[in-house]
């Protein structure tokens, strides 16, 4: 082997073996040859990146920059050292970014000039750098520390503490007794900082937070530094606590900070009120699609069904046919304005629009005309038996009760087969009016009674019947509304009982 070719494969080694990155672009940018450590640097493979130009090797932000500065390099080429100041950042082909230094050179070849680059993964270095300053501040906190004990600075730092907002800055000793104390909140009590040094913390507290808190700065003192919330009497505060170096490097004493957060929490909550509300919303307006796609179809297809047969009947002149279509349009509309209602209740009630309007009526006579109302829709051989007892004159809101009444005998109608019949029992007092309604019913399974007042609910076992699931929980809204409470019996296959109570207004 010659001399050139000892050389060549020397050089090739050093290029191939060199723990920095080489690589070599012309006046355009475009990478002409690098060594396998910039491959692994950049996570591309060999191809990849002689297809590349430098500049993708900087964030997407610097490109144009770096494309600019390039230009001005080969306009006059310098060597440039690394380490001169320079904070570059490469990226990989994943697209993760990392520190980098660079080194530059050039050399001319067929009257083209070459940039060469050796690249430096400066990762563990700005790492290194990083925990430098960390304990360069942490050193700077002894000092601070340190200084704190003169005499001047306290009286500047007692000046800042003393307009902290809405709490307190304090110093602690081991015994949890005063060392320093400022902040708003004292004077917003009376109590000035001079008559609590040397006095004990924890003996200030309520008891109810006292061991919580004595927990929680142990901890301190034993090396945690703490953030957390305590309560009393509808007061919110937010406790951090961190424990103070001495000059032996041992906590000796602890920095806590006390901020009332009372408004704050109140906003929190009223802005988690106005989410759910949204929420709410939103499944509501989710929900009246969905209805409104199945629970309005059958109705208005039958309603069509049954004009178009009156039409034939007509022609055919049959008019006798047409009496079944009529009472299958007519309880067909009567299902669609149901569902109507339903939602308009539902939507006063979340809006705040529904208002009780107390006055006197005739109840027995409401119950009556409802009884009669609701037998004329009944199933076949269904009948409702209705029993009434006490006084007739009731103070209450009478819309709200006749909404109540016909959601629950409406329910008691529907979810009967034909042949089973209602009771309803009726008391009124000159403090509350009672009344039952009992059916014989599909009945509720035991598992799925929690949710029978919820809105949408509907058991599995009344998939098949007609309905949007929000009657029940719009008698429960209006039967809060009138002060009211309601309960109920149930067993599958045997049926219902609902019992309410609604106080009765005359007694005031």
């Amino acid at each position: 082997m010659d001399k050139k070719q000892r050389e060549k494969l020397l050089y090739e080694l050093l290029f191939e073996t060199a723990t920095e990155g080489i690589l070599i672009a012309n006046d355009a940018g475009e990478i002409e040859l690098v060594n396998d450590r910039t491959c692994e640097l950049f996570g591309y493979s060999l191809e990849e990146m002689l297809r590349l130009n430098v500049d993708t090797l900087l964030p997407k932000h610097l490109r144009d920059k770096h494309a600019n500065y390039r230009h001005s390099y080969i306009e006059k080429p310098r060597k440039r050292a690394m380490g001169l100041g320079y904070d570059l950042i490469g990226v990989r082909k994943d697209g993760t970014s990392f520190p980098i230094e660079i080194s530059l050179n050039y050399y001319k070849e067929q009257g083209i000039t070459k940039v060469m680059a050796l690249i430096m993964d400066v990762t563990v270095r700005k790492e290194q750098e990083a925990q430098i300053k960390m304990l360069n501040s942490n050193l700077e906190r002894k000092v601070d520390q340190r200084t704190k004990e003169l005499r001047d600075s306290q009286r500047l730092y007692s000046l800042i503490a003393r307009n902290f907002p809405n709490g307190t800055i304090n110093v602690l000793d081991k015994n949890h007794n005063y060392i320093f104390v400022e902040g708003e909140e004292l004077y917003r009590y009376g109590i000035t900082s001079s008559n609590l040094v040397g006095k004990n913390y924890l003996e200030r507290l309520p008891q109810v937070v006292r061991g919580t808190i004595k927990e929680n700065l142990e901890k301190v003192f034993e090396g945690q530094n703490l953030s957390f919330e305590v309560s009393h009497q509808d007061e919110y505060y937010q406790i951090n606590a961190v424990g103070l170096l001495d000059s032996e490097n041992h906590i000796s004493s602890l920095l806590l900070v006390e901020q009332n957060i009372t408004q704050r929490k109140a906003a929190e909550e009223k802005t988690k009120d106005a989410l759910a509300k949204e929420k709410q919303l939103n499944e509501l307006k989710s929900r009246f699609v969905s209805l409104a796609s199945h629970e309005f179809r059958t109705p208005l297809s039958t309603v069509l069904s049954s004009l178009s047969l009156i039409e034939k009947y007509d022609e055919k002149g049959e008019p006798d046919k047409k009496l079944k279509h009529y009472k299958r349009i007519r309880s067909s509309v009567r299902h669609l304005t149901n569902i109507l209602n339903d939602f308009l209740s539902l939507e006063k009630v979340e809006a705040g629009k529904v208002y009780v309007s107390i006055n006197e009526f005739n109840v027995k006579e409401l119950f009556k005309e409802l009884v009669e109302q609701h037998q004329e829709i009944t199933k076949t051989d269904q009948r409702i038996y209705y029993d009434y007892q006490g006084d007739e004159l009731l103070e209450s809101d009478q819309n709200m009760l006749r909404i109540i009444i016909s959601n629950l005998f409406s329910n008691a109608i529907k979810y009967s087969n034909e042949g089973h019949n209602i009771w309803v029992k009726v008391n009124l007092t000159s403090e509350a009016l009672t009344f039952s309604v009992k059916d014989e019913g599909i009945g509720i399974p035991e598992e799925e009674q929690s949710g029978l007042f919820e809105r949408f609910f509907r058991a599995k076992n009344a998939i098949n019947f007609e309905g949007t699931g929000l009657g029940l929980n719009i008698v429960s809204k209006y039967l809060q509304l009138l002060e009211g409470t309601i309960n109920f019996e149930s067993k599958p296959n045997e049926g219902t009982t609902f019992n309410i109570e609604i106080p009765n207004h005359r007694v005031a």
